[in-house]
C-alpha cells in the first residue's frame, strides 16, 4: 500500500504521520489481499482551521472526503471515520448485489474483504435523462450549467472531444473531470 502524506502550509511530523498511518490501518482491513491501494493524504492550514483531505484509490474506485476542524488530529479522526463509511456502504452495496445474482465470491475479486453486513436499502435506477451533447469548452459549459440551475453538467469538450463533466464545488468554484487514458 501506497501512502502519500503532504501539508499545505503545515509542516508534516512524524507525530502526525504516525497517527496517520495509524488511523489508516482501519481502513485496510476492508482492503484484504489487495497490492494496488493508494491513498493520499494532504494536510492544510486555513486561518484557524485544520483541514484534511484523504482520497483511496483501489482497483479503480475512488474515495474520497474532507474534513476541518479546530485540531489536526480531530480532522484526521474525522476524515478516517468518513472515509469507513463510504468504504462500507459500498460494500454493503457489493454484497447486496452479487448476493442477489448469488455471486459472493466476486466481492473478494473486486479486492475487498468479506463481511457478513445485512442491509434492506434497494439499488435502482428512477429515471433516465437522454440529451444530445454538443461540443463546447468549458467556460460555456459552466454557464450551461449555471442557467440551468444544475451542480454538475456533461458535456463534449470542443478541444479535446472528449466527455467531460464540470461541477460546483462547495466553496463556489468549479471542478472539471475529465476522462483518463
Amino acid at each position: 500500500m501506497k501512502i502519500q502524506v503532504h501539508g499545505d502550509n503545515i509542516s508534516v511530523t512524524s507525530a502526525l504521520q504516525e497517527y496517520v498511518d495509524k488511523k489508516i490501518g482501519r481502513l485496510t482491513r476492508y482492503f484484504e489481499g489487495v497490492a494496488d491501494k493508494q491513498i493520499h493524504v494532504t494536510m492544510a492550514v486555513e486561518g484557524t482551521y485544520h483541514r484534511v483531505e484523504m482520497t483511496v484509490h483501489v482497483h479503480g474506485v475512488i474515495f474520497r472526503a474532507e474534513e476541518k476542524s479546530q485540531d489536526m488530529y480531530a480532522s484526521i479522526d474525522l476524515v478516517t471515520d468518513k472515509l469507513e463509511e463510504q468504504v462500507h456502504r459500498y460494500k454493503e452495496k457489493l454484497n447486496r448485489r452479487f448476493r442477489a445474482r448469488g455471486l459472493r465470491t466476486q466481492i473478494r475479486q473486486r479486492g475487498f474483504a468479506q463481511d457478513a453486513l445485512d442491509a434492506e436499502e434497494d439499488l435502482r435506477v428512477v429515471r433516465v435523462k437522454r440529451f444530445p451533447i454538443k461540443p463546447m469548452d468549458v467556460e460555456e459549459a459552466i454557464m450551461q450549467m449555471d442557467l440551468l440551475g444544475h451542480d454538475f453538467f456533461v458535456f463534449t469538450n470542443a478541444e479535446t472531444e472528449e466527455v467531460n463533466v464540470v461541477y460546483r464545488r462547495k466553496r463556489g468554484d468549479y471542478g472539471l473531470i475529465e476522462p483518463q487514458g
